[in-house]
């Protein structure tokens, strides 16, 4: 039953996506389309009066006296920002601080239903601790419990604390007191208002796809306005390969002092998805590969897979945090051995979610990653100083 539900989900958010971005055509799909417009203008409105409500002090922020660096985006999902929450925590981890990734862990297993119903019957606040995924010495959840990103953080970061709540204030206040953290990463957390005092707000915008379809969610992808980058304090551009000045200056109109950071996601190595076997870069050469994602910007990952030399005879995409099954993996194998590939390539993101297979006929890899400063190296730097000798 509940695989059948996640299946009806994933397969409705990809048929609305299509018609955000008018993949679908006809009437019907105009219409929709016309009624996300008006719901997105109540959106709107919700957002500015969210903001308002902070703003006038009606509804409460948090300070838990330690520094605090939320990294979010505009957009929903496929800016790559996994990745630069992991640069940001190596990066505070070396220079000293004790550092901590609170994530709300999207798509990860809520607790019991009865539990969840009987707290909001009783109107009482959620009492649970946050989930530790990782306590900064051991990998302690499985990437079901924790969600994607949680896992793969404290999969790559194993002297970091990583915890999983939706309340970020209740899950700060329990890095501190349990594990003596003096610097919170939000992961996803420049929309999170209700944790404050002294925090940067760093935004990550994509290069391919800056604003989406310009239009507020549910019309667009948009979480917020544009002009809404004037609380940032620092701005990377992600998958910044090329000329990217009109967007810089689009970007200096909304918020001229921000730092500007241009990055791209460097491959480093693949590793097996079963062994841990890693192999360099080069071993897709001349290769025919497959690819496996469900992830929600897959076009950049299959280009750079053609980059590194890779002949792609195969792709196979499933939706945003996709949990495969192993059918859906031996159906992909099937494809992949008929097209006379080499190799399966997945993401690391999507690796975390792979389920035990009883044959391997091909060997499957995945393309591990880090993010490369092409530009803005000093405003980086400085962005890094400030946080650890403010």
């Amino acid at each position: 039953m509940r695989d059948r539900l996640r299946a009806w989900m994933e397969s409705l958010e990809t048929f609305v996506l299509e018609v955000i971005f008018e993949q679908r055509r006809g009437k019907r799909a105009a219409a929709l389309r016309g009624v996300l417009f008006a719901l997105s203008r109540a959106f709107a409105l919700a957002v500015k009066a969210r903001r308002k409500l902070y703003e006038f002090r009606l509804l409460r922020d948090r300070t838990l006296g330690v520094q605090v660096i939320a990294i979010g985006n505009l957009t929903v999902g496929g800016t790559g920002k996994t990745p630069v929450v992991e640069k940001f925590a190596r990066e505070l981890k070396d220079q000293g601080r004790n550092v901590a990734i609170l994530s709300r862990g999207y798509r990860s297993k809520p607790p019991p239903l009865h539990r969840r119903l009987l707290d909001k019957l009783l109107l009482r606040e959620d009492s649970t601790p946050p989930r530790v995924v990782s306590d900064g010495k051991n990998l302690l959840l499985d990437s079901e419990t924790a969600g994607d990103e949680p896992y793969m953080l404290a999969s790559n970061l194993r002297d970091v604390v990583v915890l999983v709540d939706k309340d970020r204030v209740k899950a700060g206040l329990y890095a501190i007191e349990k594990f003596g953290c003096d610097t919170l990463l939000l992961d996803d957390g420049f929309q999170y208002w209700k944790l404050a005092g002294r925090r940067r707000d760093v935004v990550l915008i994509d290069c391919q796809q800056p604003f989406g379809n310009q239009h507020l969610l549910p019309r667009g992808t948009l979480r917020e306005p544009p002009t809404h980058l004037a609380r940032a304090t620092d701005i990377f551009l992600t998958k910044a390969n090329g000329d990217h000045e009109a967007l810089r200056r689009l970007i200096r109109r909304y918020n001229p002092r921000a730092g500007i950071i241009e990055c791209v996601h460097q491959p480093l190595y693949f590793e097996d998805v079963f062994t841990g076997e890693r192999h360099e870069l080069a071993i897709i050469r001349g290769q025919k590969v497959a690819s496996l994602s469900g992830i929600a910007m897959p076009d950049s990952f299959e280009q750079s897979l053609v980059a590194l030399g890779a002949e792609l005879v195969a792709t196979k995409r499933f939706a945003d945090h996709h949990r495969f099954t192993q059918q859906e993996v031996l159906n992909v194998i099937n494809r992949a051995k008929k097209r006379q590939a080499a190799w399966i390539i997945t993401t690391q993101k999507d690796a975390v979610r792979f389920p035990k297979l009883d044959r391997r006929d091909l060997p499957i890899l995945f393309m591990r990653v880090e993010i490369k400063i092409v530009r803005g190296a000093r405003d980086f730097e400085e962005c890094v100083r400030r946080i650890c000798f403010r």
